[in-house]
């Protein structure tokens, strides 16, 4: 039985359109310093933040560095203040999407996930699922857009109820959001993250 509270999908469509128009993040994207650098950072594939070979305990210190994260051109992850980036090591993706809330039903469905660091990110033409094989498994690895490039990777037991609201469009098998189809299994052309 679940014993959570019921989730209050509206207050989630806020704040993921809040997160979708950069509500409350610093501006990362008009830092653009001069010094780069490395440090031993690294997020695994689990979530989980690693600094020097040590786990990261403190969570207001993984969401602050969460909120700093920024993808170049290049396709590495920063941590960016204005007078320093930092190379970051990610093993699949910077984010997690823990949660899925759903509004709606059909074309007008809406699809809510929330990540482990509480981005709440609204899935639609601005912020599409895709699914990519593993490269070392083949397996069907589902991500949303976060913001500025950055993805999550969809949780298993989230991937799996989207399974359950899988429905069949033009042969492929799928999810509505935001008026928008996603297919959840890889194009045989696709490439892996």
């Amino acid at each position: 039985m679940d014993t959570r509270p019921p989730t209050n999908v509206n207050a989630l469509i806020e704040a993921a359109r809040k997160n979708a128009h950069g509500g409350g993040l610093p501006p990362v994207h008009l830092w653009h310093p001069e010094r780069c650098s490395e440090m031993d950072m690294e997020i695994r594939r689990d979530g989980s933040w690693y600094h020097d070979g040590r786990l990261i305990t403190r969570a207001r210190l993984v969401r602050l560095f969460s909120t700093i994260l920024r993808k170049d051109d290049d396709g590495f992850i920063y941590l960016v203040t204005p007078v320093e980036k930092v190379r970051v090591r990610v093993s699949c993706a910077p984010f997690i999407a823990g949660t899925l809330a759903v509004a709606g039903t059909g074309k007008a469905q809406t699809l809510l996930f929330t990540t482990t660091l509480g981005d709440v990110v609204e899935a639609g033409p601005q912020r599409p699922i895709a699914v990519r094989p593993d490269p070392q498994t083949g397996h069907p690895l589902p991500f949303i857009l976060v913001r500025g490039g950055l993805e999550a990777l969809i949780a298993r037991p989230v991937y799996y109820q989207l399974a359950e609201l899988a429905v069949h469009h033009k042969g492929k098998a799928g999810v509505w959001s935001g008026g928008t189809f996603f297919a959840l299994e890889p194009d045989s052309d696709s490439a892996a993250p």
